[in-house]
């Protein structure tokens, strides 16, 4: 574990000038974010709940727009919550694993804080399809701005986009995402520069700065007033990833990304919508695509899409993240992880979460159809992620030295700001709303079955199981035969007999000259140095324990790991040695409840479709000898 504390900023993030490193922050981070003009202000106009584009209104929805993002991403992402990291790593597994909440009796608070964090992360599960979907059918709308004749083909565009799209990943994004920085930077100069040319035919848009006109909205427009921030909250979708790619890029790019280019481009292109609204207020149907100049439509649209995607592929591949980080903290079923860049350890594909986003998502385009519609689904999980973000990075000020006073004022602030935005969102449940929230629920159920079924797993083995030392002092009587080579058993349980062993010497009673006991160990922490990756342990002549260190963040390799014993004076020859895998048939037996059979039958279905150890950490599949028993649930 970590101390907590933030790294120190420098110039140069991991070698790289800090202007070059901002470049391609602004590519992954700011995707999301960076396409949310596309939509965010003119669903408040023309979308299912619209209100009448009147001068107050404009400006109010300006001021609500602008405090947003300077409150919401400002103030409480980039100088607060980009504070709390874990080895240098954010994002809200790596927030979870600061509380160390893993061994935490149930309803204890730390249990419950990691229930809430695991909800969060299945959250954005949920997040990860509506973004490629409302993103792109955005900017391929922009067809029919200008001729209304390109309505029918929307939808199929944007299929066809979003095929071409997910049908890619499988060849990794490292050569492309070089360009994905120099790409968001046109796309911000343009929202700029479309933004400032709408404010110079009404300067007096500038007067929605003054945060009154914000409140002014919200109170005398009621209860509609309050519903609107649920849409105007699409202006922050997006935030999360200023903590969840702090790892990649550090503190210090992601903020000069964040002040220097985006936070300008995106108030000056949405107070130009205003102003063309005002102008006009029939442009409140598009006034994203209004903002620019006629020959200029197309090229507009051609280079929104663009900038769709590499927000969509930002979100696909921080799916893919989430979901590795889940499985190796034995959150989620082993599921087969693809490195897909030998240099990067972020460039990884996971070919069934993939495939269930790519559905999902297509889904969400023929079921909605319209961006419109799809605002209604979208905003829900991320304003219920960014209220538990507040609450845990609460608990993690505490325990690492803050002011409990200070921590709880900031806390309470940033709370009450997330709290509104969600009871806003909420009253979208019943207009799409409630699509996140099913998935994110869907996603939570299995992570809460994996876990209690491999706990139970786990607790059932170790009670057939001796301590390795009893065990090897009892078989040292019975002086089993020894035969050439080397023999290595992965356990889960560091102190008890691998069962693999336990079935060799039940049935053919013979020990290698060169015997293992491998654990691999998944640390709190997102990296675990090489030189810390080996604990060796000698357990009696021969016989050798051997702890395999990785974060959370890491993808083990059992051979490599294994050969780094030789600086310890053990030499093994991984391409020789044998790898006996102990694999459990799961059998059900009749639970007392329905609810207990249902989970029963959803865990032994997990379990013999998830992903074996041998794969899960690159054991030689031709080195490998899988001995098993038969357990009962």
């Amino acid at each position: 574990m970590t101390d907590g504390t933030a790294k120190m900023d420098t110039p140069e993030e991991g070698g790289r000038p800090l202007a070059v490193t901002a470049l391609a922050a602004l590519g992954v981070v700011y995707g999301d974010i960076g396409t949310s003009p596309i939509y965010a202000f003119r669903q408040v106009f023309s979308g299912e709940r619209s209100i009448p584009a009147t001068h107050d209104h404009v400006l109010g929805v300006l001021s609500l727009i602008f405090w947003a993002l300077i409150i919401v991403v400002t103030i409480k992402y980039l100088l607060f919550v980009l504070k709390a990291d874990n080895g240098g790593e954010g994002g809200i597994i790596a927030l979870v694993a600061l509380l160390n909440p893993w061994s935490a009796a149930p309803g204890t608070p730390r249990n419950i804080l990691m229930i809430m964090g695991l909800f969060g992360a299945a959250l954005l599960f949920g997040d990860g399809t509506i973004t490629p979907a409302i993103s792109v059918l955005s900017a391929v709308e922009g067809l029919q701005v200008e001729n209304p004749a390109f309505g029918p083909y929307v939808v199929p565009i944007t299929i066809a986009i979003l095929l071409a799209l997910f049908s890619i990943q499988s060849r990794g994004t490292a050569r492309i995402g070089a360009i994905f920085g120099p790409v968001m930077l046109i796309w911000f100069v343009a929202l700029g520069l479309m933004g400032i040319g709408g404010i110079l035919h009404e300067p007096r848009v500038f007067a929605a700065l003054m945060p009154t006109h914000a409140v002014r909205f919200v109170t005398e427009n009621g209860l509609l007033g309050f519903v609107v921030l649920g849409t105007v909250f699409l202006a922050v979708t997006g935030a999360e990833a200023l903590y969840a790619d702090l790892g990649h890029f550090g503190r210090a790019p992601i903020r000069l990304a964040w002040l220097v280019v985006a936070l300008p481009a995106l108030v000056l292109n949405y107070f130009g919508q205003g102003a063309v609204v005002l102008s006009d207020p029939a442009s409140a149907e598009h006034p994203f695509y209004q903002l620019g100049p006629d020959w200029a439509h197309y090229p507009l649209v051609g280079l929104a899409t663009v900038a769709t995607i590499i927000a969509s592929q930002a979100v696909i591949s921080g799916v893919f993240s989430l979901t590795r980080q889940a499985i190796l903290l034995d959150q989620l079923p082993a599921m087969k992880i693809i490195q897909t860049d030998r240099h990067q350890i972020g460039q990884i594909y996971i070919p069934v979460v993939n495939w269930v986003l790519m559905i999902a998502t297509i889904g969400l385009v023929l079921g909605f159809r319209t961006s419109g519609n799809l605002g209604a689904a979208y905003g829900l999980a991320v304003a219920a992620d960014m209220v538990i973000t507040s609450c845990l990075a609460f608990f993690v000020a505490k325990r690492f030295g803050w002011n409990p006073w200070l921590a709880g004022a900031l806390a309470a602030s940033f709370l009450i700001v997330d709290l509104v935005f969600l009871i806003a969102n909420a009253f979208k449940f019943l207009d799409g709303g409630w699509y996140p929230v099913l998935v994110a629920s869907l996603i939570f159920a299995v992570m809460a079955i994996w876990r209690g079924g491999v706990r139970g797993l786990r607790e059932r083995n170790l009670a057939d199981r001796q301590p390795i030392e009893t065990y090897l002092a009892e078989i040292a009587k019975s002086r089993p035969k020894t035969v050439p080579g080397t023999a290595v058993f992965p356990t889960a349980q560091i102190k008890a007999t691998p069962s693999a062993l336990l079935r060799i010497m039940e049935h053919m009673p013979v020990i290698h000259e060169r015997t293992v006991i491998l654990n691999v160990s998944i640390q709190d922490v997102p990296r675990v140095a090489g030189a810390d990756r080996v604990e060796l342990t000698e357990l009696a002549p021969g016989i050798h324990r051997v702890v395999l260190r990785y974060g959370f963040m890491q993808i083990p390799n059992v051979p490599v790991g294994l050969r780094l014993c030789a600086r310890f004076g053990l030499e093994i020859d991984t391409d020789a040695a044998t790898y006996f895998v102990g694999l459990d048939d799961v059998r059900l037996d009749d639970a007392p409840s329905l609810a207990g059979r249902f989970a029963a039958h959803v865990f032994a279905f997990l379990w013999r479709n998830a992903e074996r150890l041998s794969d899960l950490h690159s054991l030689p599949p031709e080195r490998s000898v899988v001995i098993g028993k038969r357990l009962s649930i």
